[in-house]
């Protein structure tokens, strides 16, 4: 019997992390739960016993069903008619598996039917859904829109439709629109307020992920004779009360079991989510964030199924004489998949418990007000998650791409067959870079913490840890990166040109990115010498990337912009 969480001792070693107990107390809100639920901790032991039983029937339900249903939904595919869209039928039964198994509303509170999980392990169990199906990660992982309902919404809403998700109905976020796909502010959906108090909406809607669920969050134009984000507000819509048909599913190169729908509202109620005016300012962009952190985990998923694909291969696959892992350069190509693989993971759980702090102290906030040394834990932990969110959906979803195009490379011919997984794997890794905000866009909300110094603060805060042993040469010459990192972002700033700044901001980013996940394996080292391999292959690999930029940098005048079409 496979399982995707017990066959993968790395798990375990980030949820067993030293800033867990801090995050389950806030969370457990010291465990007074306990008295009210029979299946509630009564301490930090029993939360942690928990999440690693919950998580083991993840991997077990994804080794055994899931995974061995990823070809059959590949093939099948979902389809559209009389105005629905139709899971595949292998879909159908995944979904059935994970509502038996209550693995719906996971992080949401038990009063709702919820597991009260923190991020981290949530995001755990969606990494292992993405190793067996990267399509139906995107249907399991919309669940994550309900913490959008918790925030947002009313207590009525929450009561209203939060249970449904922990009961397994599922949701979709209804952004994009013909002429609207990463410009959010162009939105035109309109929501139209009937004399009554009530709302409707009319318009439509393109590219929305699962985009038949049960429940939707929509943006939409609330405001009359506005055209930017500030006349946008979110409302709920609930395919029960009808109103919305899909007009056609999406045929994509890859996850073919999510359908990917264009949808008409025609006069179709809804419930305004919060506040008018909202919309984009405040709860897409938190609704996205949740997003992007969830496609991270789908990276790592992915990642971790390509390095397997491949490793195994190599093993297997002969070749004069020999097994072709015995080969330098595919022994290489393997160590460094397994490095990204390894550093992007390390990222991902950085990031999420970082969310968890910040969260834990949103939801305290919602019942008392915080104290001055809670506020301070807030703000920090609420920077810190703005500012890794953008590098581990950005970095981790290249990674991602890298490992499956060279999980193909170790197959040879027969990795461009559809007879081995790598094929799929392949075409449903390409969607990780572009949605929920391209590489490009997750540039764009970097580079402030790049020009502020906050990464290179992080940064120097993990080498301020110390390391010694077999582990002080590494962190010596990442020392030495760091410096080079911090000339060329000194060179850019001295600039004082925008455009200049945009040129260069993914290469600033890319050093910071690199640097920050070489640290978080150096410190992983520190614990666990399994790490030790994928340290100082990744440390070497980033020494040549982070130089390659900075020279880049450091050879580059400004009135060479124009040879690129840039404006300076």
């Amino acid at each position: 019997m496979a399982n995707f969480y017990t066959d993968n001792s790395d798990l375990k070693h980030h949820l067993n992390h030293p800033l867990m107990q801090k995050i389950v107390e806030l969370k457990e809100r010291n465990y007074t739960d306990a008295e009210k639920f029979d299946y509630a901790p009564a301490d930090f032991a029993d939360a942690m016993d928990n999440y690693d039983k919950v998580l083991e029937i993840v991997g077990e339900i994804c080794g055994n069903t899931i995974a061995n249903n990823a070809e059959a939904v590949d093939h099948q595919g979902a389809s559209c008619s009389n105005g629905r869209a139709h899971y595949a039928d292998a879909t159908v039964e995944n979904l059935d598996v994970c509502r038996k198994a209550g693995l719906m509303g996971m992080a949401m509170p038990r009063r709702f039917g919820g597991l009260n999980f923190p991020i981290t392990p949530y995001i755990m169990a969606a990494e292992i859904v993405s190793r067996a199906d990267t399509g139906f990660e995107n249907l399991w992982g919309l669940q994550d829109c309900a913490e959008t309902l918790y925030e947002f919404g009313n207590e009525e809403q929450r009561a209203k439709y939060i249970p449904r998700v922990c009961e397994g109905e599922t949701m979709s976020m209804d952004l994009t629109e013909p002429d609207a796909g990463s410009d959010l502010q162009s939105v035109m959906l309109k929501a139209s307020q009937r004399e009554d108090g009530t709302w409707v909406l009319n318009g439509v809607k393109r590219f929305i992920t699962n985009g038949d669920s049960d429940i939707h969050l929509v943006l939409a134009r609330s405001e009359e004779g506005t055209k930017d984000g500030r006349g946008l507000s979110m409302f709920i819509y609930d395919k029960r009360n009808g109103g919305v048909t899909v007009r056609r599913i999406e045929n994509k190169m890859g996850i073919k079991g999510s359908p990917t729908c264009e949808l008409v509202y025609k006069n179709a109620p809804a419930e305004l989510c919060g506040s008018r005016r909202m919309g984009l300012i405040k709860y897409v962009m938190a609704l996205m964030n949740g997003a992007r952190l969830g496609i991270a985990a789908q990276s790592v998923g992915v990642s971790e199924l390509a390095y397997r694909e491949a490793y195994q291969y190599a093993l297997e696959r002969r070749q004069f004489g020999k097994a072709i892992i015995e080969f330098p350069a595919v022994a290489e190509m393997l160590a460094i998949m397994k490095a990204k693989l390894d550093a992007s993971r390390a990222l991902l759980y950085e990031t999420s418990r970082f969310v968890d702090m910040y969260k834990a102290y949103d939801d305290i906030a919602r019942e008392r007000k915080l104290n001055d040394e809670e506020r301070a834990e807030n703000k920090k932990y609420s920077r810190l998650a703005d500012a890794l969110t953008p590098l581990a959906k950005g970095l981790g979803s290249e990674y991602c791409n890298q490992n499956a195009y060279d999980c193909i490379q170790v197959h040879g011919g027969s990795g461009f067959m559809k007879d081995y997984a790598c094929e799929r794997l392949y075409r449903d890794a390409r969607i990780t870079s572009i949605y929920e905000g391209t590489t490009q866009l997750q540039v764009v909300a970097a580079i402030r913490y790049v020009t502020t110094g906050a990464y290179l603060d992080l940064i120097k805060g993990y080498a301020a840890e110390g390391f010694d042993g077999k582990l002080a040469p590494i962190a010596e010459n990442l020392s030495k990166l760091t410096e080079k990192y911090a000339a060329a972002v000194a060179k850019v700033l001295e600039a004082n040109d925008q455009a200049y700044l945009d040129f260069m901001a993914r290469r600033l980013v890319e050093m910071a990115g690199d640097l920050i996940m070489a640290y978080l394996l150096l410190k992983m080292s520190k614990t666990s010498e399994s790490f030790y391999n994928s340290t100082l292959v990744y440390a070497n690999f980033i020494a040549a990337e982070v130089t390659r930029h900075s020279e880049f940098i450091e050879n580059f005048e400004i009135a060479q912009l124009e040879a690129y079409g840039v404006k300076a």
